[in-house]
């Protein structure tokens, strides 16, 4: 393999890692505040069909995603109501959501634009562009350093970056915040927190609601970004694979992105049948296996949230 290849499978690296890496972060919102959430696989399919079309209807990618963020937050807001108001299953109410999403996807895009539940193609301003970084130009040609920068650092969606700086963000808020302290108490030791005069409720509604814009974004990255609109199960099972990098990255920011990082490059060899000598459907397959591997390997390794999945009743 030479370099100018290996700079393209770390390309297509970063880019495959985006999704999981927004859909990660916002499974350790959720999860930190105690609340399992393995319906990310629904939020980000509403997310990626709202946004694909208010993007073809408005023309614009910034109108896409401002709707992509607010289907999730409504199927945030479903899952919140189920599994913290009402003390429902929070799995349970996840896979109902995953389902609801994928029917109801395919028979709103049907309906709307009669293309086997697409999305019109999109183009133009309905899509984000690549930006190109500040000296991407200049430095190309410097050996080694330069074409990593320009090829493989610069040239991604204004999302791409969004994603990664969520990361440092997500860090910051949680481990240095009074508020960040008091979201992952309430994953520990609700009853603590409760006790102090902290809403457990709010605590855990603002977890799920984070959680809720980080799959919009997810989502719209998908459909305006990644791919020019919205297709039938576009998510290809990335929820379940973004939750599977969370238990790998022990619920923690830095973690997830390097998780994500490595789920994204056995992505990206897959889409490279002529680097590795593996028939294709065992390299479409990757991922996947990767998947059931991490899970086999680390749940009983990876300890979760104390309270994460358990539906706290106040103490009378």
């Amino acid at each position: 393999m030479d370099y100018a290849t290996l700079l393209q499978i770390l390309d297509s690296t970063v880019r495959l890692a985006v999704p999981l890496l927004l859909a990660c972060l916002a499974g350790l919102w959720s999860e930190r505040a105690g609340v399992f959430d393995i319906g990310l696989e629904g939020k980000m399919l509403v997310a990626a069909f709202a946004s694909g079309a208010v993007a073809f209807l408005t023309g614009s990618a910034w109108a896409g995603l401002l709707a992509g963020v607010g289907a999730a937050l409504v199927w945030a807001v479903l899952h919140g109501l189920a599994a913290i108001t009402f003390r429902g299953n929070q799995l349970i109410s996840g896979v109902a959501l995953n389902f609801l999403a994928s029917g109801i996807t395919v028979l709103v895009a049907q309906a709307t634009f009669q293309q086997g539940g697409r999305t019109p193609a999109l183009s133009g301003e309905a899509r984000f562009t690549e930006l190109t970084l500040p000296l991407a130009d200049t430095l190309r040609d410097m050996p080694v350093i330069g074409p990593l920068y320009a090829d493989v650092i610069s040239g991604h969606p204004i999302l791409t970056y969004v994603a990664l700086l969520a990361v440092p963000l997500t860090w910051w808020v949680l481990y240095r915040t009074r508020f960040g302290l008091r979201l992952r108490a309430v994953g520990e030791n609700p009853a603590a927190v409760d006790t102090a005069g902290v809403s457990v409720a709010r605590m855990r509604f603002s977890g799920v609601l984070i959680t809720g814009v980080l799959c919009g974004i997810a989502g719209a990255y998908l459909a305006t970004a990644l791919q020019a609109g919205f297709g039938r199960e576009m998510t290809a099972g990335r929820g379940y694979i973004a939750l599977a990098a969370l238990i790998f990255a022990k619920w923690r920011p830095w973690g997830a992105l390097w998780a994500t990082l490595l789920f994204g490059f056995f992505q990206a060899i897959a889409l490279r049948p002529d680097v590795v000598p593996i028939p294709v459907p065992a390299l479409e397959a990757l991922p996947y296996v990767l998947t059931v591997l991490v899970l086999a390997g680390f749940v009983g390794k990876a300890i979760p949230p104390r309270a994460g999945g358990e539906p706290y009743v106040k103490e009378r």
